[in-house]
């Protein structure tokens, strides 16, 4: 089991994408390692033939433990294990009839249970016998347990014609984390119209070659992450942490940026010491981490130590997001949709009617952390930077 984060003692094989006598390629997707931070894909540390497997899919175990064995063709086949890592009994001599018979009259009562299937068993209130295992012998594995959830919920609702899915561990834990969320802090939503015409003008004049040399769009999430992170140095008590009666300022803004898994929950993975970045590194960074959230590909340090968040709705053209704080943060920012509307412009001297492109921010903080006034002059701020920031400069260099 690889080290997944520097916090992380422990992780579970969810999946196993080869089988023994499978040939295998170095960096190919090997298992897939879920733990309460991330799901991760992690590759084949070489190239050969897999010629073991000893921790089977469900089956929770520390980081160093051996999970399989890659050898060359030719090698000996090692059948994958029946048994959970867990560690169980050893049936006695005058036992051992008895628990074959087990098994032979029914695999999936007698086969050890991991840590993951008891726990799941426990949640939903299903015994061993309401589940049929798929695993060697008939062994529980994780995926038995929720196709069984789901088909005893949608059977007993088939009357009314409704579907009822079982939620995904990372859809629970999304839940979870977004009701501590609103129990825990004072959520009080503030909204700023911004005038994007000067970021439009950038895009308009440098978004085709900026697209041909990075092969990704010059987006307004991009604009919208330099310019909080530079709004954030004038007003740190938002790039902050809510202590019992403390307030913990970080003087270094590790910007998180929400990421949707398709529907299935939320990732927010984060971009460390954001200060140092201009508008093409925080484009690559941004795609990047968004690429290896929906792929996968992401360390649990690659989500820990955020400090701000934005979550950005704005892609599917949206009006208004009252965001919810990624907690132990005191704020969120929402960067929504942004369109082409009548504004009132001043023209030398005499105000007229233009179109230009226009969209909302909207900050939901904690009341306990920082006042509406504060909260108010910070999105002010990300305003005025979104407008008069040189970013073409930025562009050209």
């Amino acid at each position: 089991m690889p080290q997944l984060g520097e916090t992380v003692a422990e992780g579970t094989v969810t999946k196993w994408f080869k089988a023994v006598g499978d040939d295998v390629e170095k960096g190919e997707a090997l298992f897939e390692v879920s733990t309460d931070k991330v799901d991760t894909e992690i590759p084949a540390p070489a190239s050969g033939v897999i010629t073991a497997i000893l921790v089977p899919e469900g089956d929770t175990v520390d980081v160093g433990t051996k999970l399989a064995v890659i050898g060359v063709p030719g090698d000996s086949l090692t059948t994958p294990p029946t048994e959970s890592t867990t560690t169980t009994a050893s049936p006695s001599p005058t036992d051992t009839a008895s628990v074959e018979t087990a098994r032979q009259d029914s695999p999936s009562e007698s086969a050890p249970l991991s840590p993951v299937v008891r726990r799941l068993l426990s949640e939903h209130g299903l015994d061993v016998s309401q589940v049929v295992g798929t695993g060697p012998n008939g062994r529980i594995t994780r995926s038995d347990v929720e196709n069984a959830v789901s088909g005893t919920k949608t059977s007993a609702s088939k009357l009314d014609s409704d579907e009822v899915v079982a939620f995904t561990k990372i859809r629970r834990l999304t839940a979870e984390h977004m009701v501590r969320s609103k129990a825990t802090s004072a959520h009080t939503l503030m909204v700023k119209e911004v005038d994007y015409e000067a970021v439009e003008g950038v895009r308009r004049r440098h978004g085709k070659s900026f697209k041909e040399m990075e092969g990704i769009s010059l987006s307004y999430l991009t604009f919208n992450a330099l310019a909080t992170v530079a709004a954030l140095a004038d007003f740190p008590h938002l790039n902050a942490s809510v202590d019992g009666d403390n307030l913990v300022v970080h003087h270094q803004v590790n910007l998180g940026i929400a990421v949707d898994l398709d529907g299935e929950g939320l990732i927010v993975p984060v971009i460390a010491k954001a200060g140092g970045y201009n508008l093409r590194s925080m484009a690559r960074t941004i795609r990047q981490l968004a690429d290896g959230a929906r792929n996968k590909q992401l360390t649990v340090d690659d989500t820990a130590n955020g400090t701000f968040t934005i979550s950005n709705p704005g892609p599917f053209a949206t009006l208004l997001t009252g965001a919810i704080i990624n907690q132990p943060q005191v704020a969120i920012l929402s960067t929504d949709g942004v369109s082409r509307k009548p504004v009132v412009v001043e023209l030398n001297g005499v105000e007229t009617i233009a179109i230009h492109s226009v969209g909302l921010l909207a900050l939901t903080f904690d009341h306990r952390a920082v006042d509406g006034a504060y909260a108010a002059r910070f999105l002010n701020r990300v305003d005025e930077i979104l407008n008069t920031r040189d970013w073409a400069a930025e562009l050209e260099n």
